[in-house]
């Protein structure tokens, strides 16, 4: 009977806030939508390989010829074929970065909550520490230091913001521990993973939840902001953070090339943003 509560716990929050959701709301479900669509099938959407360069075709102005929709950069490659494995770059380094980070936070708000003393002393400083220092000094520093590898900056950026997913774990299973059904579970004699893994993280996945559409834009900015300042994907590869600072030096002449990319960046944080505020005012009872 407990299994099943949760299960339909569960899904109730997972579905419940998208009942008769804002307009605006949805438009921002349809971006994220389109995005993640643009993520799965980017190298096969694409109408140009986005590394194919075309040096007769340089600073093709956009919505001019259908063969380049959004015009041609520097070197005559198509900006929508860059855009599109660009958004794709970066979505699944956010995607993965927000993952890493989740585990990471909440796998060790959970060992806080449950053994207490030193050990949620050690692990609340290593937090509070985190929380001290400004993330981007941290990545830059490592990434000075060990390279740009593509693997270390995946995991680098999925190191950011887990000290909130611990404080946030660690308050949510510390208030379930008082609830009747963790106890009736510890009473019958539930091994405590089973309590945590079966039972308390379906009743506190709202809030992580919410926290997951919070700390997903974050990465995307970070991503961006890195690959900006050069620190983050090299080419050939590409990403919107790379399409913006390689666009950078031709604002005057050929503005088109920062400001699709520019523009896709500001969407989807956006989006996601205001999707993780509608979720937080619908799954948690003290805003409604």
């Amino acid at each position: 009977m407990a299994v099943a509560t949760s299960s339909r716990s569960f899904r109730s929050t997972v579905w419940a806030p998208f009942h008769r959701m804002p307009a605006s709301i949805a438009l921002c479900c349809a971006w994220i939508a389109i995005a993640v669509i643009i993520g799965i099938t980017a190298h096969w959407s694409a109408p140009y390989d986005y590394t194919h360069q075309d040096p007769l075709a340089r600073f093709a102005r956009p919505f001019i010829s259908a063969a380049h929709l959004l015009g041609t950069d520097y070197l005559g490659r198509d900006v929508v074929s860059n855009l599109l494995v660009a958004t794709q770059t970066t979505l699944m380094i956010a995607l993965v970065g927000s993952v890493i980070c989740a585990l990471i936070g909440i796998s060790l708000g959970l060992l806080s909550a449950h053994f207490g003393g030193w050990v949620d002393n050690a692990i609340m400083g290593f937090a509070d520490a985190m929380a001290a220092v400004p993330f981007i000094i941290v990545a830059l520093s490592v990434l000075a230091l060990f390279g740009t590898s593509p693997l270390l900056f995946v995991f680098l950026v999925g190191f950011a913001s887990w000290e909130r997913y611990a404080r946030l774990t660690r308050g949510l299973v510390i208030s379930a521990k008082e609830e009747g059904y963790a106890e009736a579970a510890r009473i019958v004699g539930v091994p405590s993973m089973r309590i945590y893994f079966r039972h308390m993280l379906p009743n506190i996945a709202g809030p992580l939840i919410v926290q997951f559409t919070v700390n997903f834009p974050e990465i995307i900015l970070l991503e961006s902001g890195l690959s900006f300042l050069g620190l983050g994907i090299q080419p050939p590869e590409t990403s919107l953070g790379l399409m913006v600072a390689d666009g950078r030096n031709y604002l005057a002449i050929t503005w088109w090339l920062a400001a699709f990319p520019g523009a896709v960046i500001v969407l989807t944080t956006l989006s996601i943003s205001l999707l993780g505020d509608y979720l937080r005012d619908r799954l948690d009872a003290r805003l409604r």
